[in-house]
C-alpha cells in the first residue's frame, strides 16, 4: 500500500465512521505511521483530535486496540463518545477497579467475539500476570497510551505506575504503540521514547500555537495588586474559568475570599477525599461551579469546552505545567484569556517544592533488596518504610542507572549485571542531581517567559522545540508592539542544531531573543547564553 492509498483509506474511514470531512496534515502523518505498524509519538494540543489518531486506524487494522489511560473519568468520556456512534468497529469496553469480575469477564468476551474493538485498561490491571496473559491472547494490533508524559519523571504529572508500561507492552505481544500527549518538551519526549521502548518512532509535534488564547502576564508588586487584577478579569468575563494557586491552603483561602466578594467559587486540591474531588469535577463540567480555585491536582480529564479564562496566581514550576494548564481554556474555539500574575518570591516557593535529593543510604538499601530477589512494590514498602510516591521515584532512578527492572508477577528485581548497591546509589544520586538541575532550569525558563518583552507565543513554543517564524499576534507583547519576528537565522548556530559546550556537554539550540540564545543541555537543562560571548569565546561547537 502506498502512502497516498493509506491517506485515502483513512479519509474515507474518518468520513464514514465519524462524519469528519477533513483530517489535519499532522493527524494524517501520525495515522499513516500507525497503518504501517510503526511506533509513533504524537504531541498535539488539546482539542486537536489526538484520539482520532488511534481510533481511525484501529477500525482498519486487524486485531483489537488496547488503550491505556491514567484516569477512569477520562476513559469513561472516551468510551461514551465511541459507543454513542453505535458501530461495532468502534465499540469500547473497559477493565478497571470500577468493574465487577463478571463485567471484566464480559469485556474480554466481547473483544474476543469481535463485538468490541477497544479495550480501555489501567496500568495496574495490566500488571496482573493473569490479566496480561488474557489480553495477550486477544492478539491486539495496536496499543494507544494516552497522557504519555506521565511516564517521564521529568514530566509534571509523573505517575510511577506508568514506569512499567514498556515491560507490559512487551508482555502482551509487543504490538505497535502510539503514545499521545498534549505537552512534551524535548527531554520529556526523549524519556517517553526510552521508557516505552518505542522502535524508531514517527514523532509528530505540531500545532501547539492556540490563536484563540490571549496570553497575558503581569508582575504584581503587592498581593493586593494581584487580587485586584483577578477581580478585574472576573468583572469583565462572567463565563466559567480556573484559577491555579501553588498550595492547598491558598486554594481554600482564595475560594472563600472570592465567594465573600460575590464571585461564587469552589476549591480543589489533592488533599481532599477522592469522592469529594469526583463530585467537584462533575459539578464543574456541568456548569454548576463557575469558578474553580485549584492546585495543579485539578487538570487531566477536564474536557470542558467553555472554559473562558485561566489565571495563574503565582509562577508555575515550568512552561510544561503552564502550557498544560492554559490548554484547558478555549476548547470551543471561542476567544479565551490566559493571565499569569506573578512575583519574584514565587521562584523561591518553586525552589522549595523541588525538594531535596534522595537519601543515599535508602537508595543503597533498596538496591540491595532488589539484588537479593525480585520483590513486589507492596513488600518493598513494608521492608523499607518508604511511601508509594518516594518508592516509585527511587525505583525510577535505579532503573535509569541499570539497578532495577520489572519482572513477571508484578515484581521488580535487579538485572543480571547490575552495579553493586553502593555504586547504584551513587549513580542514582548523580542522576537525581542532574534531574534537579533540569527542574530548576525549567523554573528559570518560566521566569524568563514572564519577564520577556518578546512574543510570548514564540517564546513558549521555542521551549517545546517548535519554531514560529512570525509573531503570534495574540499576546500582550504583540499588542504592545514589543514583539519582533524570530526567523531562526540570527546567531551563529541554526535553531534546532546540536551543539556542545566544554563543561555542560551536548545541547540543542532552541531559540534566539536579541543577543540571547536558549540551549537545552542534556546534563544541566535549559541555559540562556549571550550570543556575543558564545561567538567571541567559542563556547559552543556544532556536535
Amino acid at each position: 500500500m502506498k502512502l497516498t492509498t493509506h491517506s485515502r483509506t483513512l479519509r474515507r474511514a474518518a468520513r464514514s465512521l465519524f462524519g469528519w470531512t477533513a483530517l489535519r496534515p499532522n493527524q494524517l502523518a501520525a495515522m499513516r505511521a500507525v497503518m504501517k505498524r510503526r511506533d509513533a509519538l504524537v504531541v498535539l494540543p488539546t482539542g486537536a483530535g489526538k484520539s482520532a489518531i488511534y481510533q481511525i486506524p484501529a477500525s482498519l487494522i486487524p486485531g483489537p486496540t488496547v488503550v491505556i489511560s491514567p484516569l477512569l473519568a477520562l476513559q469513561q468520556d472516551q468510551i461514551a463518545a465511541l459507543n454513542e456512534r453505535q458501530r461495532p468497529e468502534l465499540r469500547a469496553v473497559r477493565i478497571s477497579s470500577d468493574e465487577s469480575p463478571a463485567q471484566q469477564a464480559e469485556a474480554i468476551a466481547e473483544i474476543r467475539a469481535g463485538r468490541a474493538e477497544f479495550l480501555f485498561i489501567t496500568p495496574e490491571q495490566l500488571a496482573n500476570p493473569d490479566r496480561m496473559a488474557e489480553v495477550r491472547s486477544l492478539r491486539p494490533g495496536l496499543v494507544a497510551i494516552d497522557e504519555a508524559h506521565c511516564i517521564s519523571a521529568w514530566g509534571h504529572d509523573f505517575r510511577p505506575d506508568y514506569l512499567a508500561l514498556g515491560h507490559l507492552v512487551e508482555g502482551i505481544g509487543r504490538p505497535s504503540v502510539v503514545a499521545l500527549t498534549a505537552t512534551a518538551s524535548p527531554p520529556v519526549r526523549d524519556d517517553i521514547v526510552t521508557r516505552l521502548r518505542l522502535r524508531d518512532p514517527e514523532v509528530v509535534v505540531s500545532g501547539l500555537d492556540r490563536p484563540n488564547l490571549f496570553l497575558e502576564v503581569a508582575h504584581c508588586p503587592t498581593e493586593d495588586y494581584r487580587w485586584r487584577r483577578l477581580i478585574a478579569l472576573l468583572r469583565d468575563d462572567q463565563r466559567p474559568g480556573i484559577s491555579y494557586v501553588p498550595t492547598r491552603r491558598a486554594a481554600e483561602e482564595l475560594a472563600a475570599r472570592l465567594t465573600d466578594a460575590g464571585f461564587p467559587a469552589q476549591y480543589y486540591h489533592g488533599g481532599m477525599p477522592a469522592g469529594a474531588r469526583a463530585e467537584l469535577h462533575e459539578a464543574f463540567l456541568a456548569d454548576r461551579v463557575p469558578i474553580m480555585v485549584a492546585t495543579s491536582a485539578f487538570g487531566m480529564g477536564i474536557d470542558k469546552p467553555n472554559i473562558a479564562w485561566v489565571v495563574h496566581m503565582a509562577l508555575p514550576d515550568s512552561p510544561d505545567s503552564y502550557f498544560q494548564e492554559i490548554g484547558r481554556a478555549g476548547r470551543d474555539g471561542e476567544p479565551a484569556r490566559v493571565l499569569l500574575l506573578w512575583q519574584a518570591e514565587d521562584v523561591g516557593l518553586q525552589r522549595f517544592f523541588t525538594g531535596g535529593l534522595p537519601d543515599a543510604t535508602e537508595l543503597r538499601d533498596l538496591a540491595a533488596l532488589l539484588r537479593r530477589k525480585p520483590t513486589s512494590k507492596k513488600e518493598l514498602r513494608e521492608l523499607t518504610g518508604l511511601g508509594p510516591r518516594k518508592l516509585g521515584q527511587y525505583l525510577a532512578l535505579l532503573e535509569q542507572v541499570g539497578a532495577a527492572e520489572p519482572r513477571g508477577r508484578q515484581r521488580i528485581g535487579a538485572p543480571r549485571y547490575s552495579p553493586t548497591p553502593v555504586d547504584a546509589a551513587a549513580a542514582a544520586l548523580a542522576e537525581a542531581e542532574r534531574q534537579q538541575s533540569v527542574t530548576r532550569s525549567r523554573t528559570d525558563m518560566m521566569r524568563a517567559f514572564a519577564e520577556t518583552t518578546a512574543c510570548r507565543g514564540q517564546t513558549l513554543l521555542a521551549y517545546f522545540g517548535e519554531q514560529m517564524t512570525q509573531v503570534c499576534g495574540h499576546c500582550d507583547n504583540c499588542h504592545a508592539g514589543t514583539s519582533t519576528p524570530d526567523n531562526g537565522a540570527v546567531g551563529p548556530f541554526p535553531v534546532h542544531s546540536q551543539v556542545r559546550h566544554p563543561e555542560w556537554g551536548p545541547g540543542l539550540v532552541l531559540s534566539y531573543d536579541d543577543d540571547r540564545m536558549t540551549v537545552l543541555f542534556d546534563e544541566v537543562g535549559y541555559k540562556t547564553l549571550s550570543v556575543s560571548v558564545v561567538s567571541e569565546q567559542g563556547l559552543l561547537t556544532l556536535d
